[in-house]
C-alpha cells in the first residue's frame, strides 16, 4: 500500500518526533543525574566503610595493647599479692610472742645492750653491717663484756616470771663435795 504523506503530516510527524527527542534528552539527563547521584552515595559509602574499617583496626591494635597491659598488670598484681601474703606471714611470725624455750640473742657493744635478735647468726649478721667481723666471734668467758667492742650473749625470755635468763648457766660448784 502507498501512502502520500502531505507537508502537513511531515510536520506533524517532525514535531512529534522532535518531541520525542526533547522528552528522551529529559529522561536521558534524569538518568545521568540518578547515576551520578548513586556513584555519589557509593563512592561516600566507600569511603565510609573503609574509615569504618581503619577504626576498627585501631580500635583492635588499642585492645591488644589493653590486653597486654592488663595481663601485665594481673601478674604484677599476683605478684604483690603473694608478697603480701608472705610479708604478712613473716610478721605475724615475729610479732608473736616467742615460747618459753626460744633462745634469742643480746648483742652487746662494749659492754652496753645493742640489739635483740631471734638467734645467732642473726645477730652476728646485723653486726657484720655495722663493721663487725663476720667470723672469729668467741665466747666472752672470763674477760669482761666492757672491754670488747662486740659480744653476742644467748639468752631466754621466761614469759610466765616475765624475766630473762641466761642460757649459759655458770658452773656453780656443789656445796660440800655433793656430787
Amino acid at each position: 500500500m502507498i501512502r502520500i504523506v502531505t507537508c502537513a503530516r511531515l510536520a506533524a510527524l517532525q514535531h512529534d518526533a522532535d518531541g520525542a527527542r526533547a522528552r528522551a534528552r529529559e529522561i536521558q539527563g534524569a538518568a545521568d543525574r540518578a547515576y551520578a547521584g548513586h556513584l555519589r552515595t557509593v563512592y561516600d559509602l566507600t569511603a565510609d566503610a573503609e574509615a569504618a574499617e581503619r577504626a576498627a583496626e585501631a580500635n583492635r591494635a588499642d585492645a591488644e595493647t589493653v590486653r597486654e597491659l592488663l595481663e601485665r598488670t594481673e601478674a604484677q598484681l599476683a605478684n604483690a599479692r603473694a608478697t603480701v601474703t608472705e610479708q604478712a606471714a613473716r610478721i605475724e611470725a615475729l610479732s608473736a610472742p616467742p615460747s618459753a624455750d626460744a633462745s634469742m640473742a643480746l648483742l652487746l657493744y662494749y659492754g652496753k645492750p645493742h640489739s635483740i635478735h631471734p638467734d645467732r647468726s642473726a645477730a652476728y649478721a646485723y653486726a657484720a653491717t655495722l663493721g663487725a667481723p663476720s667470723s672469729g666471734w668467741v665466747p666472752v668467758g672470763e674477760r669482761p663484756a666492757a672491754g670488747l667492742r662486740w659480744v653476742c650473749v644467748s639468752f631466754i625470755y621466761d614469759a610466765a616470771r616475765d624475766h630473762f635468763r641466761s642460757v649459759v648457766a655458770p658452773a656453780v660448784e656443789p656445796l660440800g663435795g655433793a656430787a
